[in-house]
């Protein structure tokens, strides 16, 4: 009886849902393609694809409160999508991809609550917000949990009394040496606590405020857990009498501390839960022929908001024409040449700009393969930093290690993968001068998409041509170490490549 009330109230409503969910999709088929795409690459987001289908394990655990409710839709809430378009065009031209799909998200949510009204989408709410963790967010936040745990291991070995001199992430005790890496600063625990947490919390309370503090506690955990996990391995190096045997299945062992933690927090959560179940609403009129029109007006009212703002930047884009000028090959110094039998690609269309590649043998023996893109002098952020974490991906892994070449200018930035072999340059041009990247060049980028600019941005990467897999720690430090020495002995480049960027 209450699935039959259920589907007759609703069937309307559901019909106007299912229109406005497949065309706010279209409308952002980009930010839904990539989101899957970051979902099936990174571990720290593989849990992404459990979403959906939990979403609607808790609308079904649900759906006895709702019986008693009926669509009442509310065509104004559409408006609200104008403040969000404008925020989608703002993060399109940061190039900004989780915030665009933090927005389409958003749409979404809108769409819910312009056609089901305000009662049945707060009595569905739970399940709809959690949807938010569809969008891969929070890798901004990489650099600063490895801050934290790299102090958390300084004053934890100072206070077991174990030696060891901290410089940045890199931490040297008398048996060996750690690095805590990008992956190591529990970037995936955290995302994945709180994924967990928010759905204990949604299952096991009905107190909003209980809700807030369990979830709140399910980051803080995580975090503190990180912190000592990274603390045990260190510790167990010296214990052990090598960096290297501890580090051994580090990985393994996190996972195995984190699920004993996560066990234990659900353990302390267990005597304060709610998981009585409320009694259902009283009957309500089902949906008339008003309210199903309703349904229709605010589901074509929001698309049409929605649509504005990938509309405006389509017409951006169609502006920033290709850059027009011919890309050049770089000229190898003197020790160098271009490799024979392998000429210099001709200048092709690339992601938003045009490409060419080329490689060069020098003297050593040494091969470089180098990559050079170029975007028109009017292109957004998005494509040119896409292009740039494109090639900056290790292969089959994601511990990589940064640094700027020094000296200054800071133009590439050297990439070591610590668990896969892998070594490579990347460099950066905005406005015909090396960038280290950062929010002022986006909104520098955002602002020229608009108004125009002469210098076209530039992403060129420099890789060793060696077979990395079987090679020795001692000849990949060594190949690490020419491919510094071939950037600083072609320190004209830096010039060559502004030249490209102004179209000479």
């Amino acid at each position: 009886m209450i699935l039959a009330d259920l589907r007759h109230g609703m069937r309307g409503a559901a019909l106007s849902l299912l229109a406005g969910i497949l065309m706010v999709g279209f409308l952002f088929q980009t930010e839904i393609v990539t989101a899957v795409q970051t979902w099936d690459e990174s571990t720290a987001y593989n849990h992404c694809f459990m979403v959906i289908p939990i979403a609607l394990y808790l609308l079904w655990d649900r759906r006895s409160s709702l019986a008693g409710l009926a669509a009442r839709p509310l065509p104004w809430v559409a408006m609200a999508g104008i403040p969000l378009a404008a925020a989608w065009l703002l993060t399109e031209r940061l190039g900004i991809m989780e915030g665009r799909q933090l927005i389409a998200l958003s749409f979404f949510e809108l769409l819910f609550l312009g056609v089901l009204g305000w009662k049945l989408w707060t009595a569905v709410s739970g399940p709809l917000l959690y949807l938010y963790f569809l969008v891969p967010f929070g890798e901004f936040l990489t650099p600063r949990l490895q801050d934290i745990t790299a102090v958390f291991v300084r004053l934890g070995l100072e206070i077991v009394g174990i030696p060891a001199y901290v410089d940045g992430y890199v931490i040297e005790i008398a048996e060996g040496t750690f690095f805590i890496a990008q992956a190591c600063a529990g970037l995936r625990f955290l995302i994945a606590s709180i994924a967990f947490g928010a759905l204990y919390a949604l299952l096991m309370y009905r107190s909003p405020v209980r809700r807030v503090a369990f979830i709140l506690i399910s980051i803080v955990v995580p975090i503190v857990a990180n912190g000592f996990r990274a603390l045990g391995i260190v510790a167990l190096g010296h214990i052990l009498g090598s960096a290297e045997a501890a580090a051994t299945d580090h990985v393994l062992y996190g996972w195995i501390f984190f699920s004993l933690v996560i066990l234990l927090l659900l353990a302390c959560g267990l005597p304060f839960r709610e998981d009585h179940r409320p009694e259902p609403a009283p009957p309500a009129a089902m949906a008339d022929g008003v309210h199903v029109r309703g349904g229709i007006f605010a589901c074509a009212l929001l698309v049409l908001i929605a649509g504005i703002s990938p509309v405006a930047a389509m017409l951006l884009d169609r502006s920033a024409n290709v850059v027009s000028q011919r890309l050049l090959p770089l000229a190898p110094g003197p020790s160098c040449t271009t490799s024979p039998g392998q000429p210099p690609d001709r200048p092709r269309a690339a992601a938003g700009g045009v490409a060419i590649d080329q490689r060069i043998a020098c003297a050593d023996g040494t091969l470089y393969d180098v990559h050079i893109a170029a975007f028109s002098p009017r292109s957004a952020a998005g494509p040119v930093l896409a292009e740039r974490r494109r090639l900056g991906r290790a292969p089959d892994g994601e511990e990589i290690r940064e640094a700027w070449l020094e000296p200054e200018p800071h133009a590439w930035r050297l990439l070591i993968g610590t668990e896969k072999p892998f070594a490579m340059a990347l460099g950066l041009w905005i406005d015909g001068a090396p960038s280290m990247g950062g929010l002022a060049v986006r909104a520098s980028m955002a602002w020229t998409s608009l108004t125009g600019g002469h210098n076209a941005p530039i992403v060129v990467s420099v890789t060793p041509v060696v077979a990395w897999e079987t090679m020795t720690p001692p000849v990949r430090q060594k190949t690490e170490n020419d491919l510094k020495a071939f950037l600083q002995a072609h320190a004209d480049w830096l010039t060559q490549i502004s030249a490209r960027s102004a179209g000479q």
